[in-house]
């Protein structure tokens, strides 16, 4: 067999020894992420904890603020469509087609939908992390900025934005947190049920 051969083979056969590994490493990385779906409050400790490895590593070897900004930024990015609905009220304002959020009394209850949804925004916060970390580790992105403005931007953007989401979820009267099903009380037993 010649090697030509081999290579025609590994086109149109069966894989490659590096496809093999690449799709085995990607079935046990979605494993451990389905595996992790349940634990919330363990994942969410692990990315704080991760961020703060990060925050510490910025800190000690005093650079990378380009690149702390850039993850504040993706991270208030990911923060906003956490708290947007899927569907935006005030697209469908004048519109009467598609499911809308219930602006009266009235109307009927229709759950909130997150635009990202909370594993979503808690995977996409972690990856975040991880990348500004292997960033650290090159100082080609090292750019040297003076932080105090960084910090002065990032602390205008976060609070513009978040002032415009609030009055978003004020005017079309959504709250995108909830902390679990409405628990209504029953009547109240009055004592034992006689029996004649």
């Amino acid at each position: 067999m010649s090697e030509g051969d081999s290579a025609a083979d590994s086109i149109h056969g069966k894989p490659s020894a590096i496809t093999r590994l690449f799709t085995k490493v990607s079935q046990v990385y979605q494993s451990w992420l389905d595996r992790s779906t349940p634990f919330t409050a363990v994942r969410w400790v692990l990315t704080l904890l991760l961020i703060g490895v990060y925050m510490l590593r910025v800190y000690l070897l005093q650079g990378w603020y380009i690149v702390t900004y850039a993850l504040g930024i993706y991270h208030l990015n990911l923060f906003i469509a956490f708290l947007s609905p899927k569907v935006d009220p005030s697209l469908l304002e004048d519109s009467d087609d598609g499911p809308s959020l219930p602006t009266k009394q009235n109307d009927e209850f229709r759950p909130f939908i997150r635009r990202l949804p909370e594993f979503k925004f808690w995977h996409s916060a972690t990856k975040g992390v991880v990348i500004a970390t292997v960033c650290t580790f090159f100082d080609a992105f090292n750019v040297p900025v003076f932080w105090p403005i960084l910090v002065m931007y990032f602390i205008m953007l976060f609070c513009i934005t978040m002032k415009r989401q609030i009055k978003h979820m004020v005017k079309y009267r959504y709250i995108p947190f909830t902390h679990g099903k409405r628990k209504y009380k029953g009547k109240e037993e009055v004592g034992k049920t006689f029996s004649s």
